[in-house]
């Protein structure tokens, strides 16, 4: 879910803005994306946005060229978020298949590293974009090429990795999509069997109770 992002001004523990500087570039893309999340791309509007803010329009073009580049940076944040975040976490080193899993649901656990409302609000827009289609067709492939990769580290054959990391990434997203309205007790009751599921091996204990211990710092309760 969308928070209403916090600007570097109403923020206590930022460095004081000077000089004539109301909004930094960050604030203005972090409202843009608040706006891209909830309405959908049509309302990312330069003025719009500075009326939010309680700024001129033209503090705009001292960060941006125009309201396509705005667009455009949008777009980066989540390349360098969300897909580096997924192939980062596919990559990191773990001692068992389902260990490597587990830290692949890091990015459901902590939404600082993947942040599904933009993800979903990403893809509605490329329904309407070629370009965009074309950017969110090579991130789904870079996430699945690194999921694939990993399940291929741990002993799997090339076309049965393949399946195994698209149905976990297109079932986690598809259940992600649904939203179910499930407490964070049963999640983790349910993750051993998922593991199962996804890897056909049995997780350990230790390797459970690591990620419960992962999640209670990031999930809302």
């Amino acid at each position: 879910m969308s928070r209403k992002p916090l600007l570097h001004r109403d923020d206590p523990s930022a460095e004081p803005l000077v000089g004539n500087v109301k909004v930094t570039r960050e604030d203005w893309l972090n409202v843009a994306m608040d706006v891209l999340i909830t309405d959908g791309v049509e309302q990312v509007k330069v003025l719009a946005l500075a009326e939010r803010m309680h700024v001129s329009r033209s503090s705009f073009y001292w960060y941006f060229k125009s309201r396509q580049d705005l667009l455009d940076a949008l777009l980066k944040t989540w390349e360098q978020t969300n897909t580096a975040a997924m192939v980062a976490r596919a990559e990191a080193s773990a001692d068992t298949i389902t260990a490597a899993v587990l830290n692949v649901f890091h990015c459901i656990a902590n939404p600082a590293l993947f942040n599904t409302a933009l993800d979903f609000a990403v893809r509605d827009w490329a329904r309407r974009s070629g370009k965009v289609r074309s950017l969110l067709d090579r991130s789904d492939a870079r996430r699945v090429e690194a999921l694939t990769k990993m399940f291929a580290r741990y002993g799997c054959p090339d076309l049965e990795a393949m399946t195994r990391a698209k149905v976990l990434y297109y079932m986690q997203l598809g259940y992600d999509m649904a939203e179910p309205n499930e407490s964070h007790a049963h999640r983790l009751q349910m993750t051993p069997y998922y593991l199962k599921v996804f890897t056909g091996v049995e997780p350990s204990e230790e390797e459970l109770a690591d990620f419960a211990a992962f999640t209670e710092k990031h999930w809302d309760l």
